[in-house]
């Protein structure tokens, strides 16, 4: 009898190393996207199965818009999403309800994100030539502070600058393209579009290249419950990103797929180079919290250390 009960104690411990063994199942994130370049690393993770090899099932939620966006993320229906500093700070105005964990896209020296653009007959040629002209931009999002500083880098003061408000970017476009709008601040690759109609480059955030970036966030509590989901969904991101700068060339036909570049652009579009495992800085952060509360659209200040998180990065 004894040696029996020994024999089933030894059988329920295979079988429940057994059980141990097997794989968990894969963790789901679901990530709300608009059509944007910033993108093509997650759909090349999702492409190449960098995502099924670090266990994660991940889930793509098209979004129209940044407001719908927010709404999903607002109601929990998605666990995460590119945004940007100025809507970071709007989330965790109140309390952290968002962590940054990773750039997207940053500005560089060769590349920009966002281009304050003239109309083909505007007759601007210059900053200086934008004094009191209304520009065509999104009111209190990344645009309306990327167009701010990069002004007033350039020598404008702030009675000097003037806007106008036309919320979506498509209409923003046309107004440009037929003359309603003298200038107007798009983002990159949009603004190749307009380019190509006859729109030139004002100023963009190639001169400063601090002011210009885009971040993937997640909601804090999937964050806070799932820590190795999203370290495995960043070294996915990373492997993705090192391949994409490998071979920028190789992407097109999963650029054109995504719609990720206006297609009449899109044969001589230049990928820009995606950034490495990074986070904005503090002084970034900083400066956009300082810019909502001169403009009032924040009481207080937000705190650098409840927003973004390096912990995360590969």
């Amino acid at each position: 009898m004894v040696r029996r009960h020994h024999l089933i104690f030894i059988l329920s411990a295979f079988a429940a190393a057994a059980c141990s063994a097997q794989p968990a199942e894969p963790v789901t994130i679901r990530l709300g996207l608009l059509p944007i370049l910033e993108t093509l690393p997650m759909h090349v993770a999702q492409a190449e199965g960098l995502f099924a090899e670090q266990g994660l099932q991940v889930e793509f939620v098209p979004v129209a818009s940044a407001a719908e966006r927010d709404q999903l993320m607002q109601a929990g229906q998605i666990d995460g999403m590119i945004n940007d500093l100025v809507s970071t700070v709007f989330y965790n105005q109140a309390e952290p309800q968002i962590t940054v964990v990773r750039l997207a896209r940053t500005a560089t020296s060769e590349y920009p994100q966002y281009r304050v653009l003239a109309g083909k007959d505007s007759g601007i040629a210059s900053v200086d030539g934008l004094a009191g002209v209304p520009i065509g931009i999104s009111e209190g999002t990344v645009i309306e502070y990327v167009t701010d500083r990069l002004l007033e880098a350039e020598g404008l003061t702030a009675d000097q600058i003037s806007y106008l408000a036309v919320p979506r970017i498509p209409d923003r476009l046309a107004l440009l393209e037929s003359g309603e709008l003298k200038a107007a601040t798009l983002p990159d690759p949009l603004a190749s579009l307009a380019l190509a109609g006859g729109a030139s480059v004002v100023v963009d955030d190639t001169r400063h290249p601090e002011f210009g970036n885009s971040l993937i966030s997640f909601r804090k509590s999937f964050v806070d419950e799932n820590p190795r989901a999203v370290r495995g969904f960043l070294a996915a991101i990373e492997e993705a990103t090192r391949r994409i700068q490998a071979d920028k060339a190789s992407w097109a036909d999963l650029i054109a797929e995504k719609q990720l570049v206006p297609a009449p652009v899109i044969e001589g579009y230049v990928l820009p180079d995606f950034p490495e495992a990074s986070v904005p800085s503090e002084e970034q952060f900083a400066d956009v919290v300082a810019w909502a509360k001169a403009k009032g659209l924040i009481n207080a200040d937000v705190d650098y250390a409840d927003s973004v998180d390096a912990s995360y990065l590969p």
